[in-house]
């Protein structure tokens, strides 16, 4: 499994690269693996407040629906279009052109506590 050094990583599989004030959300390569194929992304819209955990879109796969949360407070600025016609983009580049959302964030020094490194992702995941 592929957990990339730089960027913080929620209990729930999605990981946040933060920019200033902007971040990009997706979902990890272990949580692609274990959904499966994908086949359906549904994402809360631009303009959105999300809460730090909260649900901010669905993903379905040939083997079950999971729900995305937020690993960060803040207003979605943009969603992935291309995820609507190529979910399975999501399989093929988790980290990269598969990414969810990108959000508006304030100082967020508090909320990355509750997020882990790569290096505590990767011992995390060998725990499940």
């Amino acid at each position: 499994m592929e957990v990339r050094k730089g960027l913080l990583y929620s209990k729930e599989h999605e990981w946040v690269k933060i920019e200033g004030a902007k971040a990009t959300v997706g979902i990890t390569e272990y949580a692609v693996h274990t959904l499966g194929d994908i086949t359906f992304a549904e994402l809360s819209k631009p303009g959105t407040d999300v809460a730090q955990f909260e649900r901010l879109g669905t993903v379905e796969s040939v083997k079950t629906a999971s729900d995305i949360f937020s690993p960060l407070s803040g207003k979605i600025s943009s969603v992935n279009g291309k995820l609507a016609e190529s979910p399975e983009t999501l399989n093929s580049s988790p980290y990269g052109d598969g990414w969810l959302v990108k959000l508006d964030i304030e100082d967020k020094e508090e909320e990355k506590k509750n997020l882990m490194t790569a290096e505590q992702y990767e011992e995390y995941v060998k725990t499940l």
